[in-house]
């Protein structure tokens, strides 16, 4: 198979949320504002994210663009007044157990 490029659309999948819910990749235009589940490629738990209509589906510092992202709750008036925008999810370590 060929060189693939990230498709700009978003990918219809089905899960808890409905039947057949649209996830969103890295670089996609956000829809609405609201709260997104995230999941990454493999190395940790998928969470969730506040993220602003207009922007873009932020990357992640360690799994970069193998993130994949669901509308979980629209919230459109939540930021009405101020807006911190993330460009990048952080990596967050996992605690040692051990120590």
């Amino acid at each position: 198979m060929g060189n693939r490029e990230s498709s700009p659309h978003p990918i219809h999948s089905r899960s808890v949320t409905g039947p057949l819910a649209e996830l969103y990749e890295t670089g996609t235009v956000v829809p609405v504002t609201g709260i997104y589940r995230v999941v990454h490629s493999a190395h940790r738990l998928p969470h969730e994210a506040v993220i602003i209509q207009g922007q873009r589906f932020p990357k992640c510092q360690k799994c970069a663009h193998a993130v994949l992202f669901e509308l979980m709750h629209p919230a459109s008036d939540l930021f009405q007044y101020k807006t911190d925008v993330v460009y990048e999810l952080p990596e967050i370590e996992e605690l040692d157990p051990a120590a």
